[in-house]
Formats: C-alpha cells, sequence, structure tokens
C-alpha cells in the first residue's frame, strides 16, 4: 500500500481511482465491508482503490471538546488499512483549510482534481464539506456533474440489528467487554506503546509486569484484570494484563497498563510492544494487605491461561 499525507504528496496523473472517505477509527468490521466492496469495484473497472482518511478526528478542529477518545492510534490505523489490501491511502491533516472547504471545493480539488475519481463508495450517514453540510444526495448531484458514480454500501449489522461503528466498541470498551469488542472489531482491541520502568512492586510479588508509558496508543479499556497478548518485534506472549490505578498501593498514576508475561523473564524496557485484550477475568479489587493480593494474582494468573488456551 502506498500512503500519502498530504495532497501534494499525491503525484500527479495520479489515479483514476476508486474512492472511499471517512475516519476509519478502528478499522472495525463496518468499514472493512466498505473497503472490501472498493476493492472489488477498482480491480473489475481497472481503477486504483483509494482510502481518503484524516490525521485525527474532525471534532478535535471543529469542537475539541466533543471529540471522542481515538480507538487507534494513526500508525495503528496505517498498518490495518494495509492488511485490507487497498492500494493507495491519503491520510489527510484535518486542519483549518480542509474543514473549511464547501462539498463542492472538496470534491472539484479532491476527488476530480487530485484523484481523478470514477466512483465514491461510502455508507449511509456519510457527511462531508464544511460543518458536514455535503450529503449521499449532494455527492450524486455533484458526481453526475464531474463524472463519477456513488455507490451505497449498506451498514454492517449484526443480531442485535444496531449497526456496527467505533461509538459503540467505545461503550463496549468502557464496561471492559473486550470479548464483544472483538467481534465487532475483528481482532483484539490492542494497545502499543512503549514499555518503562515502574515502581517493580510487580517483580517484588512475584509478578514481574512490562509497564507501558502513558503515552500508549489506541484506547484502554475500563479498569480491571484481562487474559490477552504481548506482542514484542513480532513475537506473540500470553499475559495477564491489569488496568487501573493499582488502588492496593498509594501514588499509582490512573489507567496504567501492566502486562504480566506468562513463563517468560522478559528484558522489554525501551521496546514497542502491543498489549491485545482477548478476556477480562475481573474487575480491580482493593486488597487488606499483600498475601490476599499474592493469592488473587495467582488465580488471575491460572484463569489468563485458561482463556486463552481456549482462545487459540
Amino acid at each position: 500500500m502506498r500512503a500519502y499525507r498530504s495532497l501534494a504528496e499525491v503525484p500527479e496523473g495520479f489515479g483514476p481511482a476508486a474512492v472511499t472517505i471517512g475516519k476509519f477509527d478502528g478499522v472495525h468490521a463496518g468499514h472493512r465491508a466498505v473497503i472490501a466492496e472498493l476493492i472489488d469495484v477498482a480491480g473489475s473497472r481497472g481503477l486504483t482503490s483509494v482510502v481518503i482518511t484524516f490525521d485525527r478526528h474532525p471534532l478535535a478542529q471543529l469542537d475539541p471538546s466533543l471529540r471522542p477518545e481515538a480507538l487507534l492510534g494513526n500508525a495503528q490505523r496505517l498498518e490495518l488499512l494495509e492488511e485490507t489490501g487497498v492500494d493507495v491511502t491519503i491520510f489527510l491533516p484535518f486542519d483549518e483549510a480542509l474543514a473549511s472547504m464547501t462539498p463542492r471545493e472538496f470534491v472539484e480539488t479532491v476527488l476530480a482534481g487530485v484523484c481523478r475519481t470514477e466512483v465514491v463508495m461510502v455508507g449511509e450517514d456519510f457527511r462531508f464539506g464544511a460543518k458536514g453540510r455535503g450529503t449521499i444526495d449532494t455527492l450524486r448531484e455533484l458526481g453526475g456533474e464531474f463524472g463519477f458514480d456513488v455507490d451505497l454500501i449498506p451498514d454492517v449489522r449484526p443480531a442485535e440489528e444496531r449497526k456496527v461503528s467505533s461509538t459503540w466498541i467505545r461503550e463496549l470498551l468502557a464496561e471492559g467487554d473486550v470479548e464483544r469488542a472483538s467481534e465487532l472489531l475483528g481482532r483484539p482491541p490492542t494497545v502499543r506503546g512503549m514499555v518503562v520502568h515502574g515502581a517493580k512492586r510487580g517483580r517484588e510479588l512475584g509478578f514481574p509486569t512490562a509497564n507501558l508509558s502513558p503515552e500508549s496508543e489506541g484506547l484502554i479499556p475500563a479498569d480491571g484484570v484481562y487474559a490477552g497478548w504481548l506482542t514484542d518485534a513480532g513475537r506473540r506472549y500470553p499475559a495477564a494484563i491489569s488496568v487501573g490505578n493499582n488502588p492496593t498501593f498509594d501514588g499509582v498514576p490512573q489507567k496504567q497498563v501492566e502486562a504480566y508475561v506468562l513463563d517468560e523473564d522478559l528484558d522489554l524496557y525501551d521496546h514497542v510492544v502491543d498489549v491485545s485484550f482477548v478476556a477480562r477475568i475481573r474487575g480491580q479489587v482493593k486488597f487488606t494487605g499483600i498475601d490476599p493480593l499474592i493469592a488473587q494474582m495467582d488465580d488471575d494468573v491460572l484463569n489468563a491461561r485458561r482463556l486463552l488456551d481456549d482462545a487459540r
């Protein structure tokens, strides 16, 4: 996959293209359905398949107080988009200039001018242009003028009849329901970050943990203990993962992610690792002393083994 981080990077003579446009936060099952259809249509018509997305949620520019937490960091999102098999991702900075483009300006500049678009494929709730004034009908009208077709891709809806969305996945992660979130994502929710030095309490208790930097990418699920995986340099290790502020001890930062790798004693300091959440074992508990905490940690590790064996 080729990736361009501005319109200026796109070479002259690019296209002709089949294009889809969106935030693609999570690159979830609904997003992948749109992209799969895009790739099929591009192949049948001899076009370049193109995803146009943005370096931040539009609300980060338009109204930061309403911006939702991102499910993925930008590097994670690009990797997952590449896995879909799309030819090109155009990763636009969502700045004031882009936010102020009218629907016509966006179509004329980006779709017709840069991409030489022949077909645009979007979901039912697609909006574009300044203040989201452009609708599907707007896009179809402009497509007739600028010479491209508009294909509407139906939403992906599980049995509950609610469409798969980044909002729904955020709600599930806030509840700690990483198993249901995994179904909608098509993979376990994952946080990526550098392993940093902590207070080393886990090592003193016999459970040395890899502590992720607070600047990690990806949305962290609700506080609690999880079974999951730690991936370092392409190698995946089973892990019991703690999320939270560790209420048994004072002075622990909020929302800390600590992964105890099972059966391995690894030096992971300064490594950038992925921590993936497979199943929630329990919520966060404050213990009255060290002995009950160690007993519970032993039990957590046993549960993590069982859940991961079932998930293999």
